[in-house]
């Protein structure tokens, strides 16, 4: 072949990435994307994934970044196939994941003129990227340049609020080549210190929280040196899976959304300062309590993205967790030397034993208990990956506080959209170490390509379909008693008919179905100690499922009602 500019322009580009740490390309197949196609699988430090499917693929390169931290490069060609691009984009946009989007495009002749698969690509994500490029027409007179290019959108990606970065490529025939030398690689450093809080400010937040009642409220975005804190404050903490802090610490508070339903604890609960490390938990109910609490509300975070749901951020810190934690060690009091942890442990505890009391008593898998169990039956250094919807509901209000479980979702814009590739990302990621899914049936269908290849993947996918035949989040609003049945069912409660078993086995996908509650947990032991991919479907049904939170809401109340 002959040496071509684009050719040289992408081998350095990849080689500059590598450099940098990234080990996984995501590819969809294309013509014009050709030049970049064979640098990325030429180089054997790149662990190279092609999925037909760009909305897969995009949202695959999601799953890579949230389990590495580090940006995986996913590829597409012109077109549409950019626009398929989009969802996940803004997913790695809410939720600070890192990722390279390279867009295949034409060149500028061909634009604007009807030219076959050609569509405007510039600036195509709009704000949703952190950095867009486009470098033109690759010429060697500037190629000099290409290094700096490509350290800037790997160090953008992962830099003080990390996301997506976007560089759109035109490409001009013929699209085969060779590379020629490539540009001198500079050494680069991109060296971050986290901001350090002056004394004076430790001792103006050390004053607001010595001698106060208050909570830890953790998302994702947390880490463990919080827990330490907590128990030097005596402060209850209030985690979600995603936080990687739930663990069996003795501050950390299970089934915390069942116990702030019941309206004495509640009321008789309301903190005076609410320490809010990372992202915003699902808990609507937590959310409105902390809200109407009129607590001092300082707001952690390591980034520099604005987390303020409720507009009630008194303080904003943006500073490493970590450094923050140990740092107000011994400063202030805090709650300790009163009942109150004490009795946040005590409801929490009494509330469990009240949830599990009812789930027991059903010998048939209910939605609860599916997610308490996934949860809890997963090997230590397991990752779990969770729909949104209600998967992502169940396994914050039931889902027992446990150590070594990583815990993802995608949660930047809540969507169902790609959270089968999701979970294909994470579990490419590091193929020696089992992943489940948690999953319903609406949210499978609705990423049902993910399931392409995913035989030849060489990972060990569990994944978990809840199938009550439709939307079963509706069921839980207004909706569901303002309309008459059948046009509740019609509008929101969209049953599907597609068996699932049938849509896994058309991708030779092992099927085990769970009949009974017993059955689960076992189920994912097994199939998470085997290799490859295995569906475990349960079916639920929907009204019955509204049934079981309703039974589990009034048993909660009832246990902290008698005292």
């Amino acid at each position: 072949m002959t040496v071509t500019p684009a050719a040289t322009f992408c081998a350095t580009l990849v080689d500059t990435w590598i450099r940098c740490g990234v080990r996984h390309a995501v590819i969809s197949p294309g013509s014009r994307s050709t030049p970049m196609a064979l640098a990325l699988s030429a180089r054997r430090e790149l662990d190279v994934h092609i999925f037909h499917d760009e909305r897969s693929a995009s949202f695959a390169a999601v799953g890579i970044g949230r389990a590495t931290g580090c940006p995986a490069v996913v590829l597409c060609t012109s077109g549409t196939a950019a626009a398929e691009f989009h969802a996940a984009v803004v997913e790695a946009h809410q939720d600070e994941v890192p990722m390279i989007v390279l867009t295949a495009d034409r060149p500028p002749e061909l634009r604007d003129v009807a030219a076959a698969q050609t569509i405007d690509q510039i600036r195509l994500f709009g704000p949703a990227v952190r950095l867009f490029a486009d470098p033109g027409v690759p010429d060697a007179t500037v190629a000099q340049t290409w290094p700096s290019l490509a350290h800037r959108a790997f160090s953008v990606a992962t830099g003080s609020w990390p996301g997506p970065v976007h560089v759109n490529l035109p490409f001009r025939e013929p699209l085969v080549g060779d590379p020629g030398p490539l540009p001198a690689q500079r050494e680069f450093l991109d060296l971050r210190a986290y901001p350090v809080l002056a004394e004076s400010d430790l001792a103006m937040l050390a004053a607001r929280i010595d001698r106060h009642r208050g909570v830890i409220v953790a998302g994702r975005g947390s880490h463990l040196s919080i827990l330490t804190l907590a128990g030097d404050l005596g402060w209850p903490v209030l985690a979600d899976q995603r936080s990687g802090v739930r663990t069996s610490h003795p501050n950390v508070i299970g089934a915390f959304d069942e116990v702030l339903r019941h309206e004495r604890f509640a009321r008789d609960h309301v903190p005076e300062v609410v320490l809010h490390v990372g992202a915003p938990l699902s808990s609507k109910v937590t959310a409105q309590w902390l809200s109407a609490s009129q607590a001092f509300h300082v707001q952690l975070h390591a980034t520099n993205a604005w987390i303020d749901p409720q507009h009630e951020v008194a303080c904003r810190l943006q500073i490493d967790v970590e450094h923050f934690a140990h740092a107000m060690l011994g400063r202030a009091g805090g709650a300790t030397n009163t009942p109150w942890l004490q009795r946040w442990r005590r409801a929490g505890d009494r509330a469990l034993t009240a949830i599990n009391s009812v789930l027991e008593s059903h010998p048939e898998p209910t939605e609860p208990q599916v997610a308490r169990d996934v949860v809890a039956a997963l090997p230590a250094g397991a990752a779990l990956v969770v729909s949104s919807s209600m998967p992502i509901r169940d396994v914050e209000w039931y889902g027992a506080a446990r150590d070594g479980l990583e815990v993802h979702a995608n949660r930047g814009a809540n969507g169902i959209d790609g959270v089968v590739s999701t979970a294909v990302g994470v579990a490419l990621a590091d193929r020696a170490r089992p992943v489940a899914l948690l999953i319903g049936d609406i949210a499978l269908l609705h990423d049902a390509n993910g399931l392409l290849g995913l035989t030849e993947r060489g990972v060990n996918l569990t994944i978990v379909v809840i199938d009550n035949n439709g939307g079963g989040i509706f069921s839980f609003l207004p909706q569901r008693s303002a309309v008459d049945a059948d046009r509740f069912e019609r509008l929101w409660g969209t049953p599907h008919g597609v068996s699932i078993p049938g849509l896994a086995g058309l991708h030779g996908i092992p099927v085990w179905s769970m009949d009974s509650a017993s059955d689960l947990m076992p189920a994912v032991q097994r199939a998470a100690a085997t290799s490859g991919p295995t569906l475990l479907h349960v079916r639920t049904d929907r009204d019955r499922n509204t049934k079981v939170h309703d039974d589990i809401h009034q048993a909660v109340v009832s246990t902290l009602n008698s005292r």
